[in-house]
């Protein structure tokens, strides 16, 4: 039961973070609308196990200071840091334009959803600054083998999300400018209310 509330908060977290369009579900959405249903899915594919990696590392990192009572303040700050960042890349992506660009994968479409994904440095900053949260406030258990359910739960739900980019891509492709802009603001304002609830937990 523990496993399956790893997964599903994992598997919300991923749904939060690659919700906005980005480099990886915008070239999805390229490829679906230029190729099969079938390629999108493989280059998706490709990506989500890099997110499985990134999710593994983050929340092995988190598990080993979240154990050692001394840290989990400046693990609490360090989250506020990491939720502040996320809230400006957001706020930022929401006013910049969406274009999306990308040449012919290829036969390589795995290999190139993998190369996308690992371009990604936010991946393990997010990861961290989630779980660490969730964490401290004992919503979340990372000790073994919890961290590679949190790392599968969070494969799970980027794939999901990045799926719906792929069967949905005529109707996303029409209202793209209005979805980022929408859902940009709204995660940025998001991650800066949690900075904030966050910062006022540790002065009271």
């Amino acid at each position: 039961m523990e496993s399956l509330h790893t997964v599903a908060l994992a598997i919300m977290v991923a749904f939060l973070g690659f919700a906005p369009p980005g480099m990886i579900n915008m070239t999805a959405l390229k490829i679906s609308m230029e190729h099969r249903i079938s390629t999108g899915l493989l280059f998706v594919s490709g990506a989500s196990v890099v997110i499985f990696v990134q999710a593994l590392i983050a929340v092995a990192f988190a598990g080993y200071l979240g154990h050692n009572p001394q840290v989990v303040q400046n693990l609490t700050i360090a989250s506020i840091g990491v939720f502040l960042l996320l809230a400006v890349f957001f706020y930022r992506q929401a006013r910049r334009k969406v274009d999306v660009q990308v040449k012919e994968p290829g036969k390589k479409v795995f290999l190139a959803g993998i190369g996308m994904a690992a371009m990604n440095m936010l991946g393990i900053p997010f990861f961290l600054g989630y779980s660490t949260f969730l964490e401290a406030k004992g919503w979340l258990d990372l000790r073994h083998p919890q961290h590679w359910w949190f790392a599968l739960g969070a494969m799970a739900g980027a794939w999901l999300l990045f799926s719906i980019y792929v069967f949905f891509a005529p109707f996303i492709q029409r209202r793209v400018q209005f979805i980022a802009r929408n859902i940009n603001y709204i995660l940025s304002l998001l991650f800066l209310s949690l900075a904030v609830i966050t910062f006022l937990n540790i002065i009271f």
